[in-house]
């Protein structure tokens, strides 16, 4: 089976489905998928590379601001404006995660919170050009070569993203890279000793997935056509490192499972226990982390195994 034949049927089934659904699902499917993408990629940085890192959010909401302000203050073409988007991403990743090479566990941790707390901080602050507290709405998608990408059409495109950012961190993970990843994240020492270079591999993590979280950013931006602070604040960074270890971190599956999971539990819950729902959400979480320490995924794994 050929690399296009492998992923073809998922793009296909996934982007058939946007067509089924109404508006409001439609809206709710599409929020999902991006959570499913910066799952995804904060599964490669946090399970397969060992990085504690609360930054991942900070680069979706980089990736988002930076290209409207390109379209719609600066004027620039689209492709022009994606282009410098993932550049300024890259070099604020640069500049994050050479310094913190030397950091490690909580250190790290706490660096790359400082920097997603400073980020909102910017945001707030940033007068017109970010557009303050109110952030910056009422703009539109441009027409790409005079088509309008609108409706089910655009779910198309996230869907594209989503198992492109798949298709990349699963080769990724299976290369010479991947496998210096795990060597990093299981004993830096040892990898080193094999003639794993720890600190440029980690800065090439880092910076991807950063990347990644940059692109995906850029087109949530279009989902509801507004960006502000609290979409990017740190309560999310908790829920997507929750996310990844409820589905089992270093898993790819695992990750889309959790990413799932958890952005449609609140759905579930609300109606039945109101406003007690993140209570519970809470509750189930906790639970999930303590009986299946390797994540919903250990279960597959487990049903798997001969009786």
């Amino acid at each position: 089976m050929s690399v296009i034949a492998r992923w073809l049927g998922p793009v296909l089934l996934l982007s058939g489905a946007a067509f089924l659904l109404s508006d409001y699902h439609n809206d709710v499917y599409r929020k999902m998928l991006l959570w499913v993408a910066l799952a995804l990629g904060y599964n490669f940085l946090f399970g397969i590379c060992g990085q504690v890192a609360f930054s991942h959010f900070a680069f979706y909401g980089i990736g988002a601001y930076s290209v409207v302000i390109l379209l719609f203050q600066f004027h620039l073409p689209l492709p022009l404006a994606i282009v410098l988007g993932v550049v300024i991403c890259v070099l604020v990743a640069l500049a994050v995660a050479i310094p913190s090479t030397r950091l490690e566990g909580f250190y790290l941790a706490l660096a790359t919170l400082a920097l997603a707390q400073l980020f909102v901080v910017v945001l707030n602050e940033g007068g017109a050009l970010t557009g303050g507290t109110s952030g910056i709405a009422n703009y539109r998608l441009p027409d790409i070569f005079g088509v309008r990408i609108r409706g089910p059409w655009f779910t198309a495109v996230i869907v594209l993203l989503v198992v492109g950012t798949y298709a990349v961190l699963w080769r990724l993970d299976r290369s010479w890279f991947g496998r210096a990843c795990r060597a990093v994240r299981d004993n830096p020492e040892a990898a080193a000793a094999m003639g794993v270079n720890v600190a440029r591999t980690k800065v090439i993590a880092f910076t991807l997935t950063s990347a990644l979280a940059g692109i995906a950013g850029m087109v949530y931006a279009f989902v509801d056509n507004t960006v502000n602070p609290p979409i990017f604040g740190i309560d999310n960074a908790f829920l997507l490192l929750f996310m990844v270890i409820v589905g089992g971190a270093g898993r790819h599956a695992g990750a889309v499972i959790g990413a799932v999971l958890l952005f449609l539990l609140p759905f579930w819950l609300s109606p039945v226990v109101g406003h007690h729902h993140v209570l519970v959400f809470g509750v189930l979480v906790l639970a999930a982390i303590l009986l299946q320490p390797r994540g919903l995924i250990g279960l597959f794994d487990f049903a798997k195994k001969p009786s």
